[in-house]
């Protein structure tokens, strides 16, 4: 089969080759999936530079969500060949290939009707925003929650499912486009950071209390600045440096104001408690065929194209989620 191989850490366009590899062996309690989508992460460019907190072996392959239809399973699994799934393949053998083997585990069902490239794309994002919104933040009704890079992956699946728990939600942007991508999103107030002071747009929308919730993918001086904005009892969710830079915090100010500064890594929940993430998904689901969440999708490249379609997640050319169509 055809995969797309690292075998030197470094930047994606020098280390990423693709390779004709041999077929995963299948594996006791797995699925041998035909991956149709695979969605591209950030992650995904910092695993090949050896950046992320997770270092997989060389060789590998990157990519961590798939949807793809059942080729080979188990018997007895809850799944039936021919079946179209939700996938998260484990490094080292990730999902920008032809085939993947993944264990039952991380396996789940594909809500109804939804097409391979929004079903790739609804698994990471949602299910972080999902989890830091409400199992962390115990986001409420009426609550004010801040959404920074609202047109991105992760902070696009974190307005929609604001709204859909009945949050006022404000979204910072970078350029016209993407602040009317959030309005679109469902935004009651959406910022473009480059020409506005998002902190003073907080304070008049809230009539000077701040948000109850921030959702903050960026880090640098964008954490920095939202610790002006937060309310008395607010807390900001850690969910990334984007940007580059990790903030130094004064917990002085922490202490002034009482605000929880909360550190979101879904990837360790996501393996420690299985169980709560398939009721998530469940709940996902439920607000996918509702019609309430709808995973973002304009930039779609075939798998020969995985190179420029990482230039363009990483060079922050993109509007939500990154899909790479295998088959």
């Amino acid at each position: 089969m055809k995969a797309w191989v690292v075998r030197e850490l470094g930047h994606h366009r020098d280390v990423l080759r693709l390779e004709e590899i041999p077929n995963p062996a299948m594996q006791p309690a797995s699925a041998r999936i035909r991956v149709e989508a695979a969605a591209l992460n950030f992650l995904d460019l910092l695993v090949c530079q050896g950046q992320y907190q997770e270092k997989p072996p060389l060789p590998f392959t990157p990519g961590v969500e798939v949807c793809g239809v059942i080729e080979e399973v188990t018997p007895g699994s809850a799944f039936q060949v021919g079946e179209r799934v939700i996938a998260l393949p484990q490094l080292p053998h990730g999902g920008l290939a032809e085939q993947v083997v993944v264990p039952l585990a991380q396996v789940h069902r594909v809500p109804e009707g939804a097409p391979p490239a929004e079903a790739a794309a609804m698994f990471v994002t949602y299910h972080t925003a999902y989890y830091a919104l409400h199992r962390l933040a115990r986001l409420k009704a009426g609550e004010v929650l801040l959404v920074h890079a609202g047109a991105g992956g992760v902070g696009s699946a974190a307005i929609q499912l604001g709204k859909a728990a009945g949050a006022r939600v404000i979204a910072t942007a970078g350029g016209p486009e993407k602040v009317e991508t959030c309005r679109q999103l469902g935004a009651d107030e959406a910022v473009d950071y480059r020409s506005a002071d998002f902190v003073e747009a907080v304070k008049a929308f809230t009539s000077g209390r701040g948000a109850d919730v921030i959702f903050d993918p960026v880090g640098g001086d964008v954490f920095d600045q939202s610790r002006r904005c937060i309310a008395f009892e607010g807390r900001l969710l850690v969910i990334g440096f984007a940007s580059g830079h990790i903030p130094q915090v004064p917990m002085n100010h922490a202490l002034v104001k009482n605000y929880s500064l909360v550190g979101v890594h879904w990837g360790l929940f996501h393996r420690l408690y299985p169980d709560a993430v398939r009721a998530m998904h469940e709940e996902l689901i439920h607000l996918y065929e509702a019609g309430r969440i709808r995973p973002l999708v304009r930039h779609v490249y075939p798998f020969e194209d995985v190179i420029p379609a990482m230039d363009a997640l990483g060079g922050r050319q993109t509007v939500g989620k990154v899909i790479v169509t295998v088959s």
